[in-house]
């Protein structure tokens, strides 16, 4: 019998806003997800986009701020937010920082001995919640894409590249393509991962796609006033690579758009005509 626990629901566009949790066996810790049940999953199984969001979220930002059910509506795709990170695990440092600990789990698998008992997010996003949306809800798993925001962009990219048969598409807005290169990641890694920088390259977007084999329909969107362009996200090494590599992608850059809610929305449905397109077939 399942132990998800319906918190609080809202009808939007014909469906409803679902909140959730449940105790998971990857974190240890009770994790949250939201959810988008489009009208369309009241009388069969509807593909599925799974979303992540980027640093100091919560499964509640991107399903309030995005825009996005009216057009998961229209389209008939289930939605599902997931929070970034285990909470209430009392691990020393945890909430030292808005940029790494609580809140900033960098869908990875931590080795460290202090983090790696409950920090496994990309255990939880690329298995165990999969299999709840295969058994709990109306979830079509042969149709499956993800996408996400900074952090999350590097979550989607990264897990949609090591499991290829389980996502059509993947899409991201403004992501971290080279968390092996930027503070950000340099800081997250060096904590969950440790020293030994090889082992840093299985979660990391450049180095992934040097060695895919399969190569899945990938749309980017990147503001060009995004105060984090330069120093942290970097797009032109992932755009070298793909080069490179003869990796196909589409990549918008985005003229005036910074790194917010507000550039989300704005191409939200993009990205959802985008998935669809993939999902549909």
């Amino acid at each position: 019998m399942s132990e998800l626990k319906l918190l609080k629901k809202h009808k939007s566009f014909g469906g409803w806003v679902e909140f959730y949790s449940h105790p998971s066996s990857s974190t240890k810790t009770d994790m949250g997800f939201s959810f988008y049940r489009p009208p369309q999953a009241q009388s069969g199984k509807v593909p599925v986009l799974i979303w992540l969001s980027g640093l100091t979220c919560t499964e509640e930002n991107f399903i309030a701020k995005a825009g996005a059910q009216r057009f998961a509506s229209e389209k008939g795709i289930m939605v599902v937010c997931p929070d970034t990170s285990p909470r209430g695990t009392n691990i020393p440092g945890e909430h030292d920082s808005w940029d790494f600990g609580a809140g900033a789990g960098f869908y990875l698998n931590a080795t460290t001995e202090l983090w790696k008992n409950n920090y496994r997010m990309y255990d939880y996003v690329a298995n165990e919640l999969l299999e709840l949306m295969k058994t709990e809800f109306p979830a079509d798993m042969s149709r499956v894409g993800i996408f996400g925001h900074s952090m999350g962009g590097h979550g989607a990219l990264t897990i949609a590249l090591k499991n290829p048969g389980k996502f059509r598409s993947v899409s991201a807005f403004s992501p971290i393509v080279a968390p092996t290169q930027c503070p950000w990641g340099i800081k997250a890694f060096t904590n969950y991962l440790g020293e030994d920088r090889t082992t840093w390259n299985d979660y990391d977007s450049c180095e992934l796609i040097k060695k895919a084999t399969v190569k899945l329909p990938t749309l980017i969107d990147q503001g060009t006033n995004d105060e984090f362009l330069d120093t942290q996200l970097k797009p032109g090494l992932l755009l070298d690579v793909c080069k490179k590599f003869d990796y196909p992608v589409n990549f918008r850059m985005q003229e005036g758009f910074d790194h917010s809610y507000y550039f989300i929305s704005t191409f939200i449905k993009d990205h959802i005509d985008f998935h669809d397109q993939n999902l549909s077939t």
